[in-house]
């Protein structure tokens, strides 16, 4: 039997911390959970920091989202904190 690979066969998440001008936290995560895989477990409204956990199929779809993040308008910095990589090694049918 041969393997077939589908993007259920690999996983990757990630959190990061991203600071955002305080006056633009509304903004900003409204535009972060337009984007696919993302939620916002966690803010600080005053400081303007948010805890943002993103998921994807591969690293280059995960690493576009980050940078996707990056550029949306009123954020300030973008920090990874966590990065984990699952991959299943079973056939598929």
């Amino acid at each position: 039997m041969t393997k077939s690979r589908s993007w259920h066969d690999s996983w990757h998440v990630c959190s990061l911390v991203i600071q955002v001008r305080p006056e633009a936290i509304e903004t900003v995560s409204k535009a972060l959970c337009e984007l696919p895989g993302t939620e916002i477990p966690g803010a600080n409204n005053e400081e303007g920091k948010l805890i943002v956990v993103m998921q994807a199929e591969d690293a280059d779809a995960l690493y576009a989202q980050i940078e996707s993040a990056r550029d949306i308008a009123g954020v300030l910095a973008v920090s990874l904190v966590y990065h984990q990589q699952d991959e299943q090694g079973e056939d598929t049918p």
